[in-house]
Formats: C-alpha cells, structure tokens, sequence
C-alpha cells in the first residue's frame, strides 16, 4: 500500500500480532497498514518477555509505503527503544506483505536507514521462502558510525572491561563492532555483551559480533543487540562481520556466516553495495488481548 495513508487509531484493547523469524531472530510484526498499535514501545517490551509474554527479540510495525516504496518498516528492540533496520527483519516483512498480496518481486521497503530492494525465492506454493536485500553500502567512517574516534577504525585496540580487544567498526544502517575470536562456542556473552554495548566508545550504543573465521569463504558468528541482548542470528551484524572479515584480510568479500539460527549468504559486491540472502518463515498469527498481555508481563 502506497501513498500518504494516515493510519486510524486502533482500539486499546486487542491487536493482531504475527510471530516471523529469519534465522532464528524473530519478532512479532503487527500491520499498521490499515489500523495503527498505541504505545509501540510498551508492546515491545510486553511481547518480547521470553517467558511472561510471547517471545521475541522485538516488535516490527509493518506501516503504509512512502513515495514509490511498497511499505515502510518500523522497528525496536526488546527494551522498547527504537531501532534503525534489521536484516532478518526487513525479509519477513517483505514475505508478509508478499504473502498477502502485493506481488512485487523487486520489493521496495522503506527503514529509518534507507529504502531498502529485495528479491523473492519462492516455494511451491508462491510463498516467500527467502528473499535477497540490497543492503546498501556499509559505512567505515568512524562519527557517522558512531565511534568516537575519526576516519575508519579497522582492526584497532579498545580496552573493555579490563581487556585490549582488536575491533573493527562498520555501520550497516546501525552501528557495529566487529571482533574476531578462536571460537565463538565458549564465549560469556551475557557477560562481553553489556560492557560492548554501554562502552563510552559508543555514544549510540551498539551491536557486537564475535566472529572466529573457518575459511575464506565461511564464518562462525554469535552476536550481542543493543537493546535485546544475545540473539539467534543479525542480519545487519553478519553483513558487517562480512566486511570486516574481508578489510582485515580474513575472507573474500563472499562468505557463508553461520549463525546459532541459521545461514546467510553475504556478498559485498564491486558495486560497493552488500547484499544478505536468507530464508523467511511465518509461525503464527493471532489476536492478543493487551490488558491480558500487560497484566501478565508486568509492562
């Protein structure tokens, strides 16, 4: 749905939610493309609790496109704060809205960081399987990151928590820290995560991903979001991991980075543009009472 639509309040009493996941990071997505949510943040936070709510590592309101975009995505993290993209995010809303009509493959989405294109794998069905995102071209320049420090940081040391870490930073329309490791296994990521995220190196906070390289062509991933903590896959982070890998000299600019949901394909073109290719899959939808949901979860 196109245009300047302005969306009708909706009631404050249930809501539609549809749970999606793209390698394991999953949201639930509301369409606000006819009737709009009150208090986005609250719902986030109600809706993500793993064991009190639904669980998700956020909320994503799919809303009305802008100008010659087919819709616009909305996102934030577990704890309510607002998010610029997420590329896992980004494929399911384009299967949703795929899915339930507009059958355009190219796709345009509009984000806070972009219009972002996908195109479509299709199941047997004519279902969305997998889609591929023009994610754009990363950006290395340190404050447009953000990172205080200027010009590009690649492979520099950062002390966190008491320990000099070899970081290299890329924004993929959110901001990034790359840091490559042994093995990912073992790591105390409940513990590195927070210290990453909070570092006064980051004024805005940031996404952390421990990458420990296989081969040329393949990496193993785990990730810390700002705002959600430790989640099954990032689509933003594995593209930056990506980059970095390939700045360091540690892979080629194509790589297979495995993550504890699943794989993505990850290709920084000649063009400059990086591009994700991953799967897209649907769980459930239902309606949800909110005085239950906000009861229950103590939002």
């Amino acid at each position: 749905m196109n245009g300047t639509h302005v969306a009708s309040p909706e009631p404050d009493t249930t809501v539609r939610i549809t749970k999606m996941h793209g390698a394991g990071n999953d949201y639930v997505y509301v369409d606000c493309r006819e009737r709009d949510v009150a208090d986005p943040p609250r719902l986030a936070r109600a809706v993500s609790r793993r064991h009190h709510g639904i669980g998700a590592d956020g909320l994503i309101l799919i809303r009305p496109g802008i100008g010659d975009t087919d819709c616009r995505m909305e996102m934030y993290n577990a704890d309510g704060s607002r998010a610029e993209m997420c590329g896992n995010g980004v494929r399911c809303v384009g299967k949703f809205v795929y899915d339930r009509g507009v059958r355009k493959s190219p796709m345009r989405i509009a984000t806070d960081c972009g219009v972002k294109t996908l195109d479509f794998t299709l199941d047997a069905s004519g279902r969305v399987a997998a889609a591929t995102v023009d994610m754009g071209v990363p950006v290395l320049d340190g404050p447009r990151i953000p990172v205080a420090s200027e010009g590009r940081v690649v492979d520099q040391p950062l002390d966190v928590g008491g320990t000099t870490w070899r970081i290299t930073c890329v924004s993929m329309g959110n901001p990034h820290c790359v840091v490559f490791v042994p093995e990912v296994t073992s790591l105390e990521l409940d513990r590195l995560g927070p210290k990453f995220e909070h570092h006064r190196y980051f004024p805005e906070r940031v996404n952390t991903e421990f990458v420990a390289v296989r081969s040329r062509r393949a990496l193993d991933f785990r990730v810390w979001e700002r705002g959600s903590g430790e989640t099954m896959a990032c689509g933003t982070g594995a593209c930056a991991a990506v980059v970095a890998a390939a700045l360091t000299g540690r892979s080629d600019r194509h790589a297979l980075v495995h993550l504890r949901g699943g794989d993505l394909a990850i290709d920084w073109r000649p063009d400059d543009h990086v591009y994700m290719t991953g799967g897209a899959a649907e769980v459930f939808t239902a309606d949800v009472d909110l005085a239950t949901l906000y009861a229950a979860t103590g939002v």
